[in-house]
């Protein structure tokens, strides 16, 4: 499930790799991409063994956004796959991480171009890490389009609003350090490392309580637009029940014992 022409799926332990595979167009999104994508986040949801997934891009590229060689008339790849979008008009925003949000950690491994719908999946995951030579960016008002994929919406809830603004309004492109300075990744790594960083990052969240991660991800997000007190409350209601659990008793044994835990999420 999930792999297509355009999206490669790899199990590494408990990390499900999904990598973008388009390369000669730097990962330009196709149809078969968003398929691929679509089913490899509803892959990692319904597996209880996956427990974080990482995203990535193949030769040196992350995703260049939008195919716009085909948005001027010239065909998208991927045609086949058109029964799946008629079946679930919702599809390529699910793919994007618009319209659904994976209960595992996802954590992006960005190489080179990472810019239009890139920049717009980024916001969709929720650890980043970047090569020294990646970019960011999104180019829409250049263009005269308009980014649907949430950035008016989410960017400025993820950097400061004058960041956010000047990245939507200018259209500029923006260096990895540049984007580690104003937080729209969390770490940069040097070139061709990226995707072993980030299997890094996930190997540790991978030692984690699967109730206890997923709660803590679903809090902070379900949190996020609330007040202090309504999210303080809700904290406790999906945070005291994982105290109750098999695998918060055996945290306590292992630490105890001196010994890895063995969570079975229970």
């Amino acid at each position: 499930m999930g792999a297509t022409e355009h999206l490669k799926t790899e199990r590494v332990g408990a990390t499900l790799v999904l990598t973008l595979n388009r390369p000669e167009a730097r990962n330009a999104l196709s149809l078969p991409m968003l398929v691929g994508l679509h089913d490899g986040w509803a892959e990692a949801d319904a597996d209880d063994a996956i427990r974080s997934v990482v995203l990535t891009g193949a030769g040196g590229a992350f995703c260049s956004g939008m195919d716009l060689k085909a948005l001027a008339g010239r065909g998208m790849a991927g045609e086949h796959c058109r029964d799946r979008f008629a079946a679930d008009p919702d599809l390529h925003w699910k793919a994007m991480l618009r319209h659904h949000r994976p209960r595992k950690p996802v954590i992006a491994a960005v190489e080179g171009p990472c810019v239009a719908g890139g920049t717009e999946i980024l916001q969709g995951t929720d650890i980043r890490v970047a090569a020294e030579s990646a970019t960011f960016g999104l180019f829409e008002v250049r263009r005269g389009l308009f980014p649907v994929g949430g950035s008016t919406v989410r960017l400025a809830r993820q950097i400061p609003r004058t960041h956010a603004l000047e990245m939507l309004l200018t259209g500029r492109s923006y260096t990895a350090r540049e984007a580690e300075r104003i937080g729209l990744v969390g770490r940069v790594v040097p070139d061709g490392t990226a995707l072993d960083a980030a299997l890094e990052t996930a190997a540790l969240v991978n030692a984690g309580g699967p109730l206890a991660v997923e709660a803590v991800k679903a809090c902070v997000y379900d949190t996020a637009e609330l007040s202090e007190a309504e999210g303080l409350a809700l904290e406790l209601r999906r945070g005291m029940p994982v105290f109750a659990t098999e695998d918060a008793k055996e945290g306590a044994r292992a630490f105890t014992e001196k010994r890895p835990p063995v969570f079975r999420r229970a």
